[in-house]
């Protein structure tokens, strides 16, 4: 499957004109879930790490340089917002794009989300299809302006 800029589902355009596959962390604290996400994003042809808590999502993300983050707004040690407003300190949205995977579902929480950096906003549960094409769009987006 080819996401809209060309290059087929799950691959990254880094320096020069190498094909790498995309990056994604994934920060959720429900482990059946991370899991879940995990695997629907590997069988799309990503790399995925996941992590449980906020805090060492930030230094994965400083550390490891993902292509894009699916991120939880509840997590134990620190709120996802606290999350990306961090990560934006690391990283502008053209670089590092944002997805908000969260049970809030409010107008406000939505609202929220974007005001703090998230560059897309799901809500649970989604299918997850959804969450598949959101993340290639997202990264689509990285690569026409790389």
């Amino acid at each position: 499957m080819t996401i809209p800029g060309g290059l087929p589902l799950g691959e990254n355009l880094r320096s020069g004109r190498e094909r790498t596959r995309a990056r994604i962390l994934v920060v959720e604290d429900e482990d059946a879930l991370a899991r879940l996400v995990k695997n629907h994003l590997e069988r799309a042809g990503y790399e995925v790490r996941t992590e449980g808590k906020g805090k060492p999502a930030i230094a994965v993300a400083a550390e490891h340089w993902p292509d894009l983050v699916v991120l939880d707004l509840m997590l134990p040690d620190m709120s996802g917002y606290e999350v990306c407003v961090e990560l934006r300190r690391l990283y502008r949205p053209w670089v590092l794009p944002v997805v908000m995977l969260t049970a809030l579902n409010q107008p406000k929480d939505k609202l929220l989300g974007y005001s703090h950096g998230a560059d897309a906003y799901l809500t649970k549960p989604v299918a997850t299809s959804d969450l598949v094409s959101t993340v290639a769009e997202m990264l689509s987006h990285v690569e026409r302006r790389s």
